[in-house]
């Protein structure tokens, strides 16, 4: 038999409701690592230091420094274990199984207690409703270890194409990455011009927001549309943005949540996923850009 043969789905189903409770402790668990991640690097604009990023099994932190030790962390999605490597050759690793998030939690701790490291964090989760302390969380405890696998190779999907749609662009533009407190997968480009300040905004937002921006990513269902979804914003938002005539026809403007969105169901069923996905990235980039007035023949390829 091939190797081909026993090729899982790149698009696979990902209905929330069968692996919510997986989905909210797996959201749990990447803050701890990202808020891991977040005390050992500095600060990068618009939070670019904090994101994780695809791998070839996962979602990894990148190499982060502990003194004079090199470490990272990654998510294993195939073998289902946190994977902690450290540049002296040592290896922890904690597995991914169903287990509360104060457990996950003080297991990871004590991983890295193991090699050496004393890192702290702030222990309250970020963006969600109603937080509860890692080390006191025994609300969340799911893990699925199938639809684990699923959002990965979705991931690792959309990250393929999200990548090529960036090599297009030579203004500033973010890596693909992926961000743990809103759980979704980004990428952003940036006219080059300042944003209006928002008087009213925390500071995360605000340096998030300082320059004009229109941003696509995908998120895994969470949220008011309770269904995963790619989407597209620009900001700040120029009149006309909703009228805009987008690609594939099922992509739309929901005036609920002021974004583009393309359903992902739409796109894993399309004759060709990855063509429908480019079209959306690429039609709703040129509709913000036009109406915002962008230098495009100066950013564009």
């Amino acid at each position: 038999m091939s190797a081909t043969a026993n090729k899982p789905e790149t698009w696979p189903a990902l209905p929330l409701e069968e692996w919510e409770d997986t989905r909210a402790t797996l959201h749990m668990w990447t803050q701890i690592v990202g808020k891991i991640r977040l005390a050992q690097t500095p600060l990068v604009n618009h939070w670019w230091n904090v994101p994780l990023y695809v791998s070839a099994r996962g979602l990894t932190t990148t190499a982060m420094a502990y003194e004079q030790t090199l470490f990272d962390m990654e998510f294993d999605f195939i073998d289902h274990n946190l994977v902690i490597h450290a540049s002296d050759g040592a290896v922890v690793k904690v597995a991914l199984k169903p287990k509360s998030v104060a457990a996950f939690y003080n297991e990871t701790m004590t991983a890295l207690r193991e090699l050496g490291f004393d890192i702290h964090i702030w222990k309250m989760p970020v963006e969600i409703p109603d937080p509860i302390p890692f080390d006191q969380d025994q609300q969340h405890a799911s893990y699925d270890p199938e639809y684990a696998n699923r959002f990965w190779r979705i991931l690792s999907s959309a990250d393929k194409v999200m990548q090529d749609f960036r090599s297009r662009f030579i203004g500033k533009s973010s890596p693909v990455h992926f961000f743990w407190g809103s759980f979704d997968l980004a990428v952003t480009r940036f006219s080059g011009r300042p944003a209006p300040a928002k008087p009213d905004a925390d500071p995360i937002t605000r340096e998030a927001y300082s320059h004009e921006v229109i941003s696509h990513g995908w998120w895994p269902g969470q949220g008011p549309l309770g269904k995963p979804a790619f989407y597209s914003y620009t900001a700040p938002a120029p009149e006309g943005l909703s009228d805009a005539k987008l690609r594939p026809a099922s992509a739309f403007y929901s005036n609920e949540l002021s974004e583009y969105l393309l359903l992902y169901d739409d796109v894993r069923k399309a004759a060709n996923p990855e063509n429908d996905l480019m079209e959306f990235l690429q039609s709703t980039y040129e509709a913000g850009a036009s109406l915002a007035n962008w230098d495009r023949k100066a950013l564009e390829r």
